[in-house]
């Protein structure tokens, strides 16, 4: 008799386009085992060239995963510092781009974009530098989440002042410059926020290079909304399928992980404490004591609405 296993709580898929480039300059990496409380996505696009641009992102790419997994036994603990964590690792892939630019003056001027998330139950955290997309899609709206950071922004507060003419803008040259990178020297803007941002079960994140965006986001939005109920290997293939219809002789390399939130599972001790809170909240008046006294370890916990509220809503509206 056939059966199909449950569906996996982080359902992750990875998808790579060398597009119309002589070379693949995009790296991605993605850890999210059946079973666990977590899952680790690293994105990296490189720039330098052939044997340059392709290095950087593998470095970058190959350094933070080696840090977070290292780490990734801690992310359920309350007190560990994952934003810490994320800017620690970014720093370590700078460091390591360093020293392959000493030993091998050539691969000068080589750098990356980096974008890396860390999703711990229902809490996302994030590391991005460069222009590499992280969206989010909920409730049928497709949002960037991180910074961007290249001139996009400033040429696109041009065009909404009218100072700028609309087609004029999404074609300038200087659109994708960036204004922050990888390249083993001073990172000019690291985008880390230290609250988490609330996930939500539904949701479809992903974590993309910028060439993913030949499609504009009102195409990415329609696609995933049209197939919000299909597995993420499929989104994966039809974001692919449609990068590719365009045509673009200028397709840029194209990588990027889709991961949709099936449902979301809690540690064995947030889900006990939630229960203990339950019991007492529907105990006689007389045991409000007791329910006081539980009140640490809710804080503690980071699951209780009325404690992590507060946390979470600067993220989600945006601010």
């Amino acid at each position: 008799m056939l059966w199909r296993t449950k569906e996996p709580g982080f359902d992750v898929a990875l998808a790579v386009s060398q597009g119309s480039r002589d070379y693949q300059e995009d790296s991605v990496v993605a850890d999210a085992p059946i079973g666990a409380s977590y899952g680790i996505v690293v994105l990296a696009d490189g720039m330098g060239g052939h044997a340059a641009g392709d290095v950087a992102s593998k470095t970058v790419v190959s350094e933070v995963f080696r840090q977070l997994k290292f780490e990734c036994d801690s992310f359920l603990d309350q007190n560990t510092d994952i934003p810490a964590l994320l800017c620690k690792a970014a720093a370590a892939a700078n460091m390591a781009t360093m020293k392959h630019v000493a030993k091998n003056p050539k691969s000068a001027g080589m750098g990356s974009t980096l974008v890396s998330t860390v999703f711990v139950e229902n809490r996302l955290f994030w590391v991005s530098i460069g222009d590499s997309p992280l969206f989010l899609f909920r409730d049928g709206i497709l949002k960037q989440l991180n910074e961007d950071h290249s001139l996009g922004p400033q040429i696109d507060f041009l065009v909404k002042s009218g100072m700028l003419d609309a087609e004029a803008g999404k074609t300038h040259p200087n659109r994708n410059c960036l204004t922050s990178v990888i390249m083993g020297e001073d990172i000019a803007k690291t985008d880390c926020p230290a609250d988490p941002f609330e996930v939500r079960e539904g949701d479809i994140f992903i974590v993309a290079s910028d060439g993913l965006q030949y499609l504009d986001n009102p195409q990415i939005e329609k696609l995933l909304r049209k197939n919000r109920k299909k597995r993420s290997c499929e989104i994966a293939r039809l974001l692919l399928a449609s990068i590719e219809a365009l045509g673009d002789p200028n397709q840029d390399n194209v990588s990027f992980s889709v991961v949709k939130i099936n449902y979301l599972t809690m540690a064995k001790q947030a889900q006990k404490t939630l229960r203990s809170v339950a019991n007492l909240q529907q105990a006689p008046s007389s045991q409000h004591a007791a329910a006081d006294a539980v009140q640490p370890a809710v804080a503690i916990s980071g699951k209780v609405k009325r404690e992590s509220g507060s946390r979470f809503a600067a993220a989600i509206n945006g601010e």
